[in-house]
């Protein structure tokens, strides 16, 4: 047996044999069951759904694909607070956009802080509900939104061809299980706090019918399960101006002019 130090010396040597050895390991986690990534999944899914509020912190990465073919990557961070069934606000932070959405079960804002504008419309029903209001009819997504539904499971494997467990991850020092998951358009990875309080820790999205293969990354760092009894009042800056929702200008994380190639879940 050849010792490290030999291959080392022979690098085309130790880089098959590491390549080997990770495709080897890849092929070990995916002969496992699905049903047991379905299972993990589903337990997360039931524990976030217990809980009637919720705030976490989080840093997210969407990358994109330029007209010269050239992958870029820009990063936001921010929080989101629920209190269930209808209360909602959520802010991302980046090097082009600051935006809030603030809902308290009868009013949505949405604070466009660089634009120093606001917009607010009467709305009634359950912030999962909004969800699916802003998402469709606005173009406005509250980041990670889908993972704080009370049926996150049933989302999640809507279209779900194929499951797997990867194996065990560290995140922020925290052991978590590693999933995967593939339908048509995209391929998806989630990586679930190990133990009692199933937490999910990590977010991953590839975009497979798009040159390069963007991803949208979400990391979740501080996650609580108590919300301040004012968190979703909104207060407005005085020297912000109130207009119509419509005339409110691009809020996306991703400035103008850049090709958008990263999927949001």
């Amino acid at each position: 047996m050849k010792k490290l130090h030999e291959l080392i010396r022979r690098p085309g040597v130790f880089i098959s044999t590491v390549l080997a050895t990770s495709v080897w390991l890849v092929c070990q986690a995916s002969a496992q069951a699905g049903g047991d990534a379905e299972k993990l999944l589903k337990s997360m899914s039931d524990y976030v759904a217990s809980k009637k509020a919720i705030s976490v912190t989080y840093d997210s990465d969407i990358e994109v694909i330029t007209s010269r073919l050239q992958k870029i990557q820009f990063t936001s961070s921010g929080q989101v607070q629920l209190s269930r069934p209808d209360k909602l606000r959520a802010t991302r932070t980046g090097g082009y956009r600051d935006v809030e959405i603030v809902f308290d079960g009868k009013m949505l804002t949405v604070n466009n802080k660089d634009g120093k504008d606001y917009a607010q419309i009467e709305v009634a029903g359950t912030t999962e509900e909004l969800i699916d209001v802003l998402r469709e009819n606005h173009g406005v997504v509250a980041p990670g939104a889908d993972l704080l539904l009370t049926n996150v499971f049933n989302v999640m494997m809507n279209d779900v061809v194929e499951a797997s467990v990867i194996g065990k991850g560290v995140i922020d020092g925290v052991e978590c299980d590693h999933l995967a998951f593939r339908n048509l358009e995209t391929d998806w990875q989630i990586w679930i706090e190990s133990g009692a309080k199933p937490i999910p820790r990590k977010y991953v999205i590839t975009s497979k019918g798009i040159g390069e293969a963007p991803q949208y990354t979400l990391r979740i760092k501080e996650w609580k399960t108590d919300v301040a009894p004012d968190a979703f009042t909104f207060k407005a800056d005085p020297s912000f101006k109130k207009i119509a929702l419509g005339e409110m200008s691009d809020i996306d994380e991703v400035p103008q002019g850049t090709t958008k190639a990263g999927e949001k879940k």
